[in-house]
């Protein structure tokens, strides 16, 4: 009777006794980190900062490769993250806000379900700017003269763009969209040129040249969520925060719901996550890797390189963040949309 009990046991338990499932190990393992933009730009930069701190603090210390896979704003690579990626723990993703904006995310071309990746953590960088040539400062509320050129990369405004959809709305700014432009490098050569007016990010390196030798100036910024209080960047002194210039000028709730929407989509920056389907166990290790190289101060020092204001975020903290980005209701969606066909942007 012992004898068949035991080895009822190890049919039921998978083992002698139960035996603990082995230790997630990626020793002598190459890891992938798909990033979906050109390389140069911020997810690009803190991609490339994470890369060799996740491996070394993931259990075998894998070497970690960045793989760049522009495309469609983004989109490109995280189809083929969910499409073809097997969720064994050696593909990761480095995203932005972007890519998880539901205008974008649940476009028709979209393969991918925000909600369903396994955040492992995020940066925030104190949210983004609106940078403005500084000759084109008086056109801006003055309609009687040419309208300020907003530009913008692919064919639709990232998250922190849309500043300029509400500014041209309730703030009586003249500006018109400039679509079609490269990463933020080109945005930033354009703007230097005079090409373009203005537009937004939130790399200090790609704007500081420009606000050092004159050219250029921060209008406004999102500000970041700090426990729960809007706060604005340090390096940008009294730079007005956007979410207060606009306190009170929306009066209809559906359009301030759909700003409640912009407010969390550009609270959320650069994110980290491995497909769905990823094992829980695997999950679990990237996650703790993370928090190790979260207090890691090599890796802070070098990400502050990168902004000041450089810190990494829980995946607790991305999760509630896209969790409120998705739950938008969607007449909201439809006025965000009705707002940028108004000002000439067709999101067909």
């Amino acid at each position: 009777m012992r004898f068949l009990l035991a080895c009822l046991a190890v049919l039921v338990l998978g083992g002698p006794l139960g035996a603990a499932e082995a230790p997630v190990s990626f020793k002598d393992k190459t890891i992938t980190m798909i990033i979906g933009y050109a390389p140069g730009g911020g997810t690009d930069a803190s991609g490339r900062t994470i890369a060799p701190f996740i491996g070394k603090h993931l259990p075998g210390n894998p070497t970690v490769v960045v793989q760049n896979v522009p495309g469609a704003d983004g989109m490109t690579a995280l189809n083929y993250f969910v499409q073809q990626v097997k969720p064994d723990g050696l593909t990761i993703t480095m995203g932005a806000s972007t890519q998880v904006d539901l205008r974008h995310a649940k476009s028709p071309n979209s393969r991918y379900d925000p909600s369903k990746f396994n955040f492992v953590g995020g940066v925030g960088r104190g949210g983004t700017v609106l940078i403005l040539r500084k000759d084109a400062e008086p056109r801006l509320l003055d309609k009687s003269k040419p309208p300020v050129m907003m530009g913008v990369n692919g064919g639709l405004p990232r998250s922190g763009m849309l500043i300029t959809a509400w500014g041209i709305e309730y703030l009586g700014w003249n500006a018109k969209w400039v679509l079609g432009y490269g990463e933020t490098n080109a945005l930033m050569i354009a703007l230097e040129r005079g090409e373009i007016d203005m537009t937004s990010t939130a790399n200090m390196f790609q704007i500081g040249r420009l606000t050092q030798n004159g050219t250029a100036m921060i209008l406004t910024q999102s500000g970041a969520l700090e426990k729960g209080k809007l706060v604005g960047r340090p390096d940008f002194g009294k730079t007005p925060i956007f979410p207060e210039e606009m306190a009170g000028k929306i009066k209809d709730p559906l359009q301030q719901k759909a700003f409640d929407y912009w407010r969390a989509i550009s609270s959320i920056d650069k994110w980290l996550a491995l497909p769905p389907g990823t094992p829980a166990p695997v999950v679990a290790a990237y996650r703790e890797a993370y928090r190790e190289m979260g207090d890691d101060p090599e890796f802070l020092a070098l990400g502050r390189k990168i902004s000041e204001d450089f810190a990494p975020q829980s995946h607790e903290d991305v999760e509630q963040l896209v969790a409120a980005v998705v739950s938008v209701p969607p007449e909201a969606m439809d006025f965000t949309d009705l707002l940028l066909k108004k000002q000439g942007i067709n999101l067909k």
